[in-house]
């Protein structure tokens, strides 16, 4: 007996749902067909303040004033073995990568723990002299984006598109254009044909 009283509730309490979005429907096409411009959407609340501030990124080029600033040569800087192992001169690019290495030679090893103490954040200056990033106040804030800066303004291209000849410095940059690369066409007004 419970159990047809709970069913014929459920189905009352959708058929209710069912004729009430029914009904918000049919308002909403009235008040579309309507001449009236329809009324502007309420604003919301703002969302609430998290128990955890997150920490907001700076701008590329705009890096925190109290980051610790970190210069790096352009031999450092695009060096892809900076971390090499004492026994078997094998090179990583993260130290714990060399430190898991490590292990297999029976040396001793430490992985560095996520530290509760808040760490001092990182900028990096580009190592050419003439180059905007080459000041503390416009360093970049990731080892990734420096690498990436230093090779795309001022290393060697050496990634060739086979369609069109155009050259990156950058293995990703040269994958994504690849992709696209004779995709695409564009007719202009005077009827040239460009891709």
């Amino acid at each position: 007996m419970a159990a047809s009283s709970s069913s014929s509730a459920f189905h009352l309490m959708r058929d209710e749902n069912d004729n009430q979005q029914l009904q918000l429907h049919h308002h909403q096409l009235m008040a579309s067909s309507s001449s009236a411009p329809p009324p502007p959407p309420a604003a919301s609340a703002p969302p609430p303040a998290s128990s955890t501030n997150k920490k907001r990124r700076n701008q590329p080029g705009n890096p925190n004033p109290d980051a610790e600033v970190i210069a790096l040569s352009p031999k450092t800087l695009m060096a892809t073995n900076r971390f090499v192992c004492e026994v078997c001169n094998k090179g990583f690019q993260r130290e714990q990568n060399l430190q898991l290495h490590r292990r297999g030679h029976n040396l001793p090893w430490k992985l560095r723990q996520k530290s509760t103490k808040e760490v001092r954040r990182k900028v990096y200056l580009c190592p050419e002299p003439t180059c905007v990033h080459h000041d503390p106040a416009r360093a970049l804030g990731d080892l990734t984006g420096i690498k990436k800066h230093y090779s795309r303004k001022h290393g060697e291209k050496k990634y060739k598109c086979e369609k069109c000849s155009k050259k990156y410095a950058v293995q990703s940059d040269w994958k994504a254009h690849s992709k696209t690369c004779g995709t695409r066409e564009y007719r202009c007004d005077c009827g040239t044909l460009f891709s």
